[in-house]
């Protein structure tokens, strides 16, 4: 199936797309699917971040070509990190620094949202938690990430995590291609094949430390290529069969 959020008379609510279409639903598709009869043509919604997420944990340098362009050694075991729900910012939402950031930095990354409450998971149950695969981009200060010697307040500023359009259970994470591009321009291309821990493993490495909860979100790195985003700009990161997250630069 394919998930979104949307803002309908006020309220937000989930539904499920249907070709051109979506069937609206009484609750967050978690436990199961409840439709309230109504729908409406996809391209009239306004579309919301597509999670109830308490908490983003993202994984950072899970491409072997990303960790060695950030030249701070190739770690042994995923390296995470996380991001609060005031980040979370809308597919085609606007991302806006404070004035005092000199580095806006893209970080175009495969996501997935959490579909039950998921603790010591083991890697070959993986699927049984995940709702649905979708888009991300872990925008970083850079200049702030360097500066702190720690990543929280680079990482954590008012909607510094768009996400979706969708989020999907149609795909197979083992082998999607994710590209990145800025202003139209293609700056970053890789293949989920390339993550140094692959989905199942990561869960199972989360969920060994802490509780992921219904609507969570985790992020699983970004390939080669980050770089800077500049007031005027236009984002998009493309996800083999999910769709395209496109925001801009404000």
């Amino acid at each position: 199936m394919k998930y979104i959020k949307l803002l309908r008379d006020g309220r937000e609510v989930w539904g499920v797309v249907q070709e051109d279409q979506v069937r609206t639903l009484t609750m967050p598709p978690f436990e199961e699917i409840c439709y309230d009869g109504e729908s409406l043509p996809l391209e009239e919604c306004l579309l919301l971040p597509p999670c109830e997420a308490s908490k983003l944990v993202c994984v950072g340098k899970n491409y072997y070509d990303h960790a060695v362009e950030m030249g701070e050694g190739v770690p042994d075991r995923p390296i995470l990190f996380l991001k609060a729900p005031n980040t979370l910012n809308h597919p085609n939402g606007s991302i806006h620094a404070p004035d005092f950031v000199g580095r806006l930095d893209y970080e175009g990354e495969l996501a997935f949202v959490i579909r039950r409450r998921a603790k010591r998971v083991k890697a070959e149950h993986f699927a049984d938690y995940i709702l649905g695969y979708t888009c991300l981009n872990d925008v970083t200060a850079r200049d702030v990430q360097k500066a702190d010697g720690q990543w929280t307040r680079g990482k954590n500023m008012d909607g510094f995590a768009p996400i979706g359009p969708i989020v999907t259970d149609e795909v197979d994470p083992a082998d999607l291609s994710i590209v990145t591009r800025l202003n139209g321009k293609v700056v970053q291309s890789g293949r989920t094949s390339q993550f140094m821990t692959p989905v199942p493993q990561l869960l199972e490495f989360i969920t060994a430390s802490m509780t992921l909860e219904p609507g969570d979100v985790v992020t699983t790195g970004t390939p080669a290529g980050i770089g800077p985003m500049v007031p005027g700009d236009r984002v998009e990161v493309e996800i083999q069969g999910i769709g395209v997250l496109c925001n801009h630069i404000v």
